[in-house]
């Protein structure tokens, strides 16, 4: 009952609105004239083939229940972005779906990273502790991919699917606070392709071609797709003049074979192989106090504006200058990286001992080598007039990733390294890698014969593989204590029946009743060179030969989900909803390989091997429609969703004052609750047939009941947490677009277009305790083109205004000769935007 009336509370801005919907607004206006062919909102000049499974009108048909609906029918709060959307408002990236869709955050800032290694997609505010535990998951056409970096090898899908809330019924493991579908384009049976690239500011290109078309007719179709994208950084290294931060490139390919041998059976094949090549990341170093070298000269200003009473291991109050309100501007310093690759950083990554990845395959310097795999198999087949459909979905995923960063953020040479046998001057390099390996099988029957009730039940099985390696320092790389070492690998198993029931009670009113039953069985295992537990703090006292299971954990959850659609008018529809969630556990196995010590100090920061997994339930209410003839189309909804368990990340740097070394250790524990409310906006006006505007908007509000994390206690002193938002979200966000289309004189079939878009995001807190956070971001694009005959031309200008408001944030310490301030958070590392840029594209759609 509590939760009813703080759900109640927490919408009580929307209800009004959502009564004015459904009782006024979907009335026509007095005295409006229906356009005879009012243009869309996502219709564009370089890009007007309509999208193939949209009904009359340009409704947009989704499969946010794994079949056909109009999204303005569907009783959930989704975003679709189609072709026509992503090409003309120029999205090729996770970031861009995130920057055009409010409500959506990514943050790739972690452990002193800023990079495409790590990306956290964050959806209604769900923040996660850590890129292997995200609390929302993608997908393509349904199937489930294991990173971001997919999204950005789909260069021209049908359309992107945001799903907001738990959507476990349908869309199974990890989809806590909500999901993104890519849907690709199902090839025709007509040979047909396209060829175009684009170059840019900053050595800013990229090369696109596609062809599709009938191998057997229409039994057996294809589509083939190729993608070469790369850009130089938008800002010069300080260490290294010349050269820029934050480089990037990406080549990719895709093939999709769709056979139908009977006219009940469709069977679609599709594969993606990618590859990414990126520099040193764009990030920035905000240190709280001055460092310099030897001779007194300034190597890292210090810029903290306020002084804070933190706490000591054993509890003594330290004084710790740091970052109060918004977070400063960078000093002349920064953004500044070491990345010479001289012997000693040639001589470590050639090293096989202790690599995760064969060191050919690895990073060769500084930056990130990634390669990524994907591959489904879907197929449905109709039984004869009975209405059921059966249904198969295979899916296998494989990500294997190598980064080295030069963690102290700063490029300075003259600092003298103390530590015996390294190089001259204090550096940290630091590599990171990782693989992760998937496969999935989902069954489903689904009915559906025009009637009231419609049903799918089905079955589902994920198994999952992760394992990471790390090493580096200031110490001589490549040997002794110094080497990277890989950890424990981890793995999950995770089985699921699931089903959902629609019944038209009315002609108005249906009832919707769906759920998952899933057991998730986590397994722990020993790194590959073994591992010898000399106490009992985690696992049993003993050996444990390399790759042996340590620990095994299962957890069994029910995650239903009502929903009571209401069609007020044909054109107007509300509901509201119930649901829940679940996010995995996960174990903790990489600080295992530590000393005893520093078990230790981890176990009383809170860091066990198992942690359980984080519960939403998430009370929805909204109304979708068109109006005014069907010149305005208009989703809102508002939620509240307790979110309790909640699992956060806890990093600490300990120093072994022996060896003048630094040791990082991370972990994950629920130590957190959390209530999340909001309400969003979504919507498209014709004006006339030549002026087309789009809008959104999202209030993602979140208070804080319970948390934990000695890190931040230590160098915050906060210990009530209670009230403040969770950090890496913007708790407002709002987006506008508006485009112009208009034919060319004397010119056949050949128009024109000019459109700016639009996006706000307010700043985003570092972490909980709410004392540091970005400046709001405004960014505003153009675009103009045109086209004739299947041959198209664009100019576009992103960032124009050169927006620099940082697009990540986090806690970082300042690393030292002595790693004097290391013990305690003493700086920000902060995500860089791209600057503006210029340029120029073509296509030819034959």
């Amino acid at each position: 009952m509590n939760r009813l009336k703080q759900f109640a509370r927490s919408t009580s801005a929307l209800v009004p609105v959502l009564m004015m919907g459904v009782t006024f607004l979907a009335a026509p206006a007095a005295g409006q004239t229906a356009d005879p062919q009012p243009a869309t909102a996502t219709a564009t000049a370089t890009d007007a083939t309509p999208q193939a499974d949209a009904p009359p009108g340009g409704d947009i048909v989704i499969t946010a229940r794994r079949r056909s609906e109009d999204i303005l029918r569907t009783p959930v709060a989704v975003t679709a972005l189609s072709s026509q959307d992503l090409a003309v408002r120029g999205v090729t990236t996770i970031n861009d779906i995130a920057n055009f869709t409010p409500g959506v955050n990514v943050n790739n800032n972690a452990a002193g990273r800023n990079d495409r290694s790590f990306q956290q997609v964050i959806i209604r505010g769900f923040t996660p502790s850590a890129a292997t535990n995200p609390t929302s998951a993608l997908f393509i056409d349904g199937a489930p991919v294991a990173s971001p970096s997919a999204f950005s090898s789909i260069s021209d899908p049908e359309r992107v699917e945001v799903l907001k809330g738990p959507q476990a019924a349908y869309f199974g493991r990890s989809t806590f606070a909500g999901a993104i579908n890519v849907v690709n384009k199902v090839p025709g049976d007509v040979l047909a392709g396209s060829v175009g690239g684009m170059i840019g500011t900053r050595d800013n290109y990229k090369l696109h071609a596609d062809l599709e078309g009938p191998i057997f007719g229409d039994k057996l179709t294809f589509r083939i797709s190729g993608d070469r994208f790369s850009k130089n950084g938008s800002y010069e290294n300080k260490a290294v003049p010349g050269q820029t931060l934050g480089d990037q490139k990406t080549t990719s390919g895709t093939v999709m074979l769709v056979a139908k041998p009977t006219d009940r059976l469709t069977i679609k094949a599709f594969g993606l192989l990618s590859e990414d090549k990126d520099g040193a990341p764009a990030q920035g170093l905000i240190s709280a106090y001055t460092i310099t070298n030897a001779a007194g000269a300034v190597v890292v200003p210090g810029q903290s504006n306020c002084t804070l009473t933190g706490r000591s291991p054993t509890g003594a109050a330290v004084s710790n200058p740091f970052f109060c309100g918004k977070a400063p501007k960078l000093s002349s310093t920064t953004p500044s990286s070491n990345t010479t690759n001289d012997s000693v950083i040639q001589d470590f990554l050639a090293n096989p001992n202790g690599r995760l990845v064969n060191p050919d395959d690895g990073v060769q310097g500084y930056g990130l080598v990634r390669r990524y795999y994907h591959m489904h198999l879907g197929a449905d087949y109709e039984v004869g007039d009975t209405g059921v459909t059966l249904s198969s979905l295979t899916s296998y995923n494989n990500e294997r990733y190598s980064q080295l960063s030069d963690l102290d953020n700063y490029g300075d040479t003259t600092i003298v390294n103390l530590t015996p046998g390294g190089r001259s001057y204090f550096d940290f390099p630091y590599l990171v890698e990782r693989i992760n390996r998937d496969f999935s099988q989902e069954l489903r029957a689904s009915y559906d014969q025009g009637g009231p009730f419609k049903a799918s039940f089905g079955g589902s099985y994920l198994n999952s593989f992760s394992q990471g390696g790390l090493g580096g320092g200031n110490g001589a790389l490549g040997t002794g204590a110094y080497a990277s070492a890989v950890s424990g690998a981890t793995r999950s198993r995770t089985f699921g029946a699931f089903y959902g029931l629609s019944y038209a009670v009315t002609d108005k009113l249906t009832l919707n009743a769906e759920g998952r039953y899933q057991i998730d069985k986590l397994y722990a295992y020993a790194q590959p060179t073994g591992y010898t537990a000399t106490t009992d703090l985690f696992v049993p006292v003993g050996f444990y030969a390399g790759g042996s299971k340590l620990l095994n954990q299962n957890y069994k959850h029910f995650l239903p989900r009502f929903i009571a659609q209401y069609q007020a008018t044909p054109a107007v529809m509300a509901y509201a909803s119930y649901s829940k969630g679940v996010n995995p556990g996960l174990f903790n196995t990489a600080f295992l390989t530590y000393s005893v010590a520093q078990q230790n100090l981890a176990s009383a920061a809170g860091i066990n091997v198992a942690v359980s997994p984080e519960k939403v339930t998430n009370y929805e209410i909204g109304i979708k429609g068109r109006f005014f003839d069907n010149r305005l189309r208009m989703s809102l909804d508002g939620y509240f969703a307790p979110w309790r368990s909640q699992i956060n990340a806890i990093t600490m740097n300990v120093v072994d004052t022996v060896t003048n070394t630094t040791q990082i250790i991370r972990g994950s524990a629920n130590t957190g609750a959390v209530d999340m409310s909001g309400i969003e906006l979504d919507g498209t006006f014709n004006a006339t047939r030549a002026i087309a505007l789009n809008f959104s908007a999202a209030l993602t509000d979140s208070k804080i009941k319970k948390f934990q994390n000695a890190t931040v206690i230590a160098y915050s002193g906060i210990t009530d947490f209670s009230g403040n938002e969770n950090p890496n979200t913007s708790k407002y966000a709002a987006t506008a677009g508006g485009q112009y289309t208009g034919d060319i004189g004397g010119l056949d079939r050949a128009s024109w277009f000019g459109r700016v878009d639009y996006a706000f995001k307010s700043g985003m807190w570092a972490d909980a305790a709410n004392l540091v956070k970005t400046r709001v971001s405004n960014t505003i694009n153009l675009r103009t083109g045109a086209s004739q005959n299947g041959f198209s031309i664009e100019a576009f200008v992103n960032n124009v205004t050169n927006n620099r408001s940082y697009t990540t944030i986090a806690d970082a310490s300042v690393f030292t000769n002595n790693f004097r301030y290391s013990t305690y958070n003493s700086a920000l590392i902060v995500g860089l935007p791209d600057l503006r840029t210029y340029g120029l594209q073509m296509k030819y759609r034959f």
